[in-house]
This record gives structure tokens, C-alpha cells and sequence, in this order.
């Protein structure tokens, strides 16, 4: 019977697999590790408060990427190139969602409406992040090689939700509202077809390493157009409402030191 517990032990078990669910992984992270640490040191004097929040969020995903590695490392493997189609955060800026690399790059302050663009992208994709390592700590938080990793990202991943609501919510108090839900709406509904189609793509790449029939990945790629329709009729909204979190300045301290645990 296919479970997303059964299915990610397949992945979990077989070498080749897992270092490829690592390694898209900690590339994912990696980048968004740059990403917050460039946009702190670009946030406009207006909204200079939040430099160190976003210094948090950051310093948060290069832990997690560096989690990943070491997970590879333990079992004696090493990353692998991540294959373009799988690559979430730069399909997402090719469809112009978030702030751009090329933006970045350039050391020029940012504005408040980008700050908006930043959070609002982000709002929406720790909602992803936390729900799948929700799923993850929900069938491995006691795994004896994954769950320590998995309960630590995952509560980190909550805190940038909460983050992402309190500031938003700061920002549409003074004023900026309606370009919040508008940008909320569009990051939405951008992510759910890129997710869509990333997951049909690592879906793919792990069925050829693992030998999967032809009727069990069909299957699993039926269900995963089920999820994009069902977020598309609706499902999306989840992602863009915006309440006060029982987590109150999650973003408030300092990170959260990561020894080399794996």
C-alpha cells in the first residue's frame, strides 16, 4: 500500500535516492540562506528593525542545508548535481516570484514594497516548507538517523511561518494591505503549479534510481496532480490568509547554534 511514510522509507533506504533528497534539499536551503542574508544587508532604513530577523531566517537555512550534508556524509555519500526541473527556488524566481538573484547582486537598498515581495514569498513558501516537515517529523521524528534533523527543522520552519505572519500583519496595519494580498495571491498561485511540476519531476528522477512500475508511478504522479486541484480550487487560499501567531517573535533571538550532529 502506498503511504507517504512507505514511500519516503523507499527513498530513505536506497543510497542513490536519498542523496539526491538531500542534495535537492540542501540546495534548496543554500539558497535561501543567500537570499535573506542579502536582503539584510540591503533592507531600507525604514524598516531596519527586521535586519536581524532576516539575518535569523537566514543563518536558519544554511544550518538546514548544512543538516542535509551532513546526513549524506554520515552514510558515506556525497551530494549529487541537482537536476534543473527539481530546482523549486529558481523556478519560482523564473516565474518572477520573490526578489530576484540579479536584484541582489546589486548593492542598492531596498524598498518597502520589495520588503513586501520578500515576506509575502516567503509567507508562502515556509507554509510549503512547514507542512512538509510536519509530514516528515509526523512517521520519522524518532527515526535513529533522521529524527533529531527532522524535529529541529521542523520547528524552525514554523518559526519563519510565524515570522512571516507578524510581519506581514505589522506591514498591512501600516497601511500597505491591499499590496500584501495581492502579492500573496500571486506568489500562491505561482507555487502551487511549480510545485506541482517539481514533484512530478523528483517523483520521476526517484522512480528511474528505484525501479518503480509503470502503474505505481502513474499513480503517484495521479496524486500529485489531485493536490495541485485540489490547492488550485481552493487549496491555495491556506497560503495566503494571514493571522497573529501563537509564536510571538519567533525571529526575535539568536540563531539557534547547530553542532555537526550527523
Amino acid at each position: 500500500m502506498l503511504s507517504a511514510k512507505s514511500l519516503f522509507q523507499e527513498i530513505l533506504d536506497n543510497d542513490e535516492s536519498f542523496a539526491l533528497f538531500c542534495s535537492i534539499a540542501a540546495s534548496g536551503e543554500s539558497q535561501g540562506g543567500w537570499e535573506n542574508a542579502r536582503i539584510a544587508a540591503l533592507v531600507p532604513e525604514a524598516q531596519r528593525e527586521l535586519a536581524p530577523k532576516i539575518t535569523r531566517h537566514g543563518a536558519d537555512e544554511d544550518k538546514h542545508g548544512r543538516i542535509f550534508n551532513a546526513l549524506m556524509r554520515k552514510r558515506g555519500l556525497k551530494p549529487v548535481p541537482v537536476p534543473p526541473e527539481t530546482d523549486y527556488t529558481m523556478l519560482l524566481e523564473n516565474k518572477g516570484i520573490g526578489l530576484a538573484h540579479g536584484r541582489l547582486k546589486r548593492d542598492e537598498p531596498l524598498t518597502v514594497p520589495d520588503i513586501v515581495t520578500y515576506l509575502a514569498h516567503s509567507r508562502v513558501t515556509e507554509q510549503r516548507a512547514s507542512e512538509q516537515m510536519d509530514l516528515l517529523r509526523k512517521h520519522f521524528a524518532d527515526h535513529p538517523d533522521l529524527g533529531r534533523a527532522v524535529r529541529m527543522i521542523s520547528n524552525d520552519e514554523d518559526n519563519h511561518l510565524a515570522y512571516c505572519h507578524e510581519e506581514l500583519l505589522r506591514l498591512a496595519y501600516a497601511g500597505h494591505g491591499r499590496a500584501i494580498q495581492r502579492t500573496l495571491r500571486a506568489c500562491a498561485l505561482a507555487e502551487i503549479r511549480v510545485y506541482r511540476d517539481v514533484s512530478l519531476a523528483v517523483m520521476a528522477h526517484m522512480g528511474r534510481i528505484l525501479g518503480w512500475p509503470g502503474p505505481k508511478a502513474a499513480v503517484l504522479a495521479a496524486g500529485i496532480h489531485a493536490v495541485y486541484a485540489y490547492e488550485r480550487l481552493g487549496g491555495w487560499r491556506r497560503m495566503v490568509s494571514l493571522r497573529t501567531p501563537d509564536r510571538r517573535n519567533a525571529l526575535g533571538g539568536p540563531a539557534t547554534p547547530e553542532p555537526e550532529f550527523a
